[in-house]
């Protein structure tokens, strides 16, 4: 860990908008807000747009009667006199737009970006988490934490709160549980966190980053200027290696995170108790009790690393013990996230719709002993091979759906020949039914039949959410017919 604030290249007077041209990029629920912003302070905003639909014009017209320039159906053109960007986290840097400003010198700052410039001098300090998978879960848990202590708090950023709402709105908080995406990182020069973690590092939206490298690159730019803790998973050494990278604010400490026994500077497992020897006097010798493995909801493997991720932030920020404890029993998980949706027949069903890659299904899978796994669905360029190899052993069967099951079926015949399959070509919105119902006939009791797809949902459902949805209804009407 280097010492030292990291200084940005971006000009640096934070909110004097006045009469400055401003492009935003993209409309949507983080370019809309931002250009209302930058309007209200005095720039002069245009808002380009690839697409141009209904809903695109809709909100053109919103911002048109505030007096904003908007350009559907073209978010290629720099616009003239543009002297900022300010981008929807989604836009791929190797966008025409972008490079157009990189040769005339223009910055680039996604909304995260724009809020962190716009806070107040008595602003809150952000607590940020980042990872391939844990991330919406380990910033709930934080919050609930946190509210635990006493604490006025919200879990905003890619959670779905905006950044700039609570930055700019009437509440006053005392700390933002902060969840930020690979994206939103990318695009965030001078973010300086007070305290952040990497949970873990799998391939992931490679397609937008364009190599495991600067994806990785783009989550270790969370521990920039972290001012008391970087936080990191001791199983995963590339979250390690990001903090050794990391130019941070003289005596900031890594702190580690382990379901194993904790070593000093960490917080891990002993005896189903959560512990921690990192922010505890003489910690060499010493150690804390933070909560029970029981008091995890649900107490699966990569939920309970979940936790003690969010312990290390809340600590860092001088939460007591009994507010973990008390934080960790009040939260609940979201749905489609290991959710047990009904017990028929002695078989346990769990919707774990959300995992949408190998990394977060490989999770998922460690979590149960025998699994018949529902699996499919978009691969994103996945490959299958290490997750079969890595679950073999646990899986009693499998069904596979959706546009790329292919890909696992033969990552099954090469690593797990023994585990039957049954491979459903249909696509209608029966299929998850008929998934379901030839899980039961494979499964045996003890067993439990698993969603957990490794795969977008995009190609027979409108987003995971729907995809757990069928799920848990064919479990209902299946248990009613039983």
């Amino acid at each position: 860990m280097g010492s030292g604030q990291v200084t940005s290249s971006v000009p640096s007077e934070p909110s004097d908008f006045q009469g400055k041209h401003v492009t935003v990029a993209g409309l949507g629920v983080s370019g809309v807000p931002a250009a209302k912003v930058l309007h209200a302070r005095g720039a002069i905003v245009t808002v380009v747009n690839d697409g141009d639909d209904a809903r695109a014009r809709e909100q053109a017209a919103e911002l048109e009667a505030l007096g904003v320039t908007v350009r559907l159906g073209d978010g290629a053109t720099l616009p003239e006199g543009t002297e900022l960007i300010v981008t929807a986290p989604g836009w791929k840097p190797d966008k025409p737009l972008f490079l157009a400003a990189e040769r005339a010198g223009v910055p680039v700052w996604g909304d995260v970006e724009l809020a962190w410039r716009l806070r107040g001098p008595d602003a809150a300090p952000w607590l940020a988490v980042t990872g391939t998978n844990g991330k919406t879960t380990t910033v709930q848990m934080l919050a609930s934490i946190l509210e635990a202590a006493g604490l006025r708090t919200a879990a905003v950023g890619n959670i779905g709160v905006s950044l700039l709402d609570a930055v700019l709105g009437e509440e006053r908080y005392d700390v933002l549980a902060v969840e930020l995406s690979s994206y939103q990182l990318h695009w965030a020069p001078s973010l300086r966190a007070h305290s952040a973690v990497v949970l873990n590092l799998a391939p992931d939206h490679l397609d937008w980053h364009g190599s495991m490298e600067a994806y990785a690159a783009d989550k270790g730019r969370i521990y920039e200027g972290n001012r008391v803790a970087c936080v990191y998973n001791v199983a995963d050494k590339l979250t390690e290696d990001l903090v050794r990278e990391a130019d941070v604010e003289e005596g900031c400490r890594a702190i580690g995170f382990t379901l194993g026994t904790p070593g000093p500077s960490q917080l891990g497992v002993v005896d189903g108790i959560l512990i921690d020897r990192a922010f505890v006097e003489n910690r060499h010798k010493n150690a804390q009790e933070l909560a029970e493995v029981s008091d995890v909801n649900p107490p699966a493997p990569h939920n309970i690393a979940n936790a003690l991720a969010a312990a290390g932030l809340a600590r860092a920020f001088g939460v007591p013990a009994t507010a973990v404890r008390d934080g960790l029993r009040a939260f609940r998980p979201d749905a489609h996230r290991i959710a047990h949706v009904a017990d028929i027949d002695e078989v346990a069903y769990v919707d774990d719709s959300k995992a949408t890659n190998t990394h977060a299904a490989e999770a998922s899978l460690a979590a149960y002993e025998s699994i018949v796994w529902i699996a499919g669905g978009l691969a994103k360029g996945a490959t299958f091979d290490e997750l079969v190899a890595k679950s073999a052993k646990r899986l009693r069967g499998a069904v596979l759906i959706g546009a790329d099951r292919a890909l696992i079926r033969e990552a099954l015949a090469r690593h797990a020949p023994e585990v039957p399959v049954v491979d459903l070509e249909r696509a209608d919105t029966g299929a998850m039914l008929q998934a379901v119902t030839e899980a039961k006939r494979l499964a045996q009791p003890g067993d439990t039949v698993l969603l957990a797809p490794a795969c977008a949902s995009m190609d027979m459902f409108t987003n995971y959410n729907q995809r757990g949805d069928a799920f848990a209804e064919a479990v209902r009407e299946l248990g009613a017919g039983a």
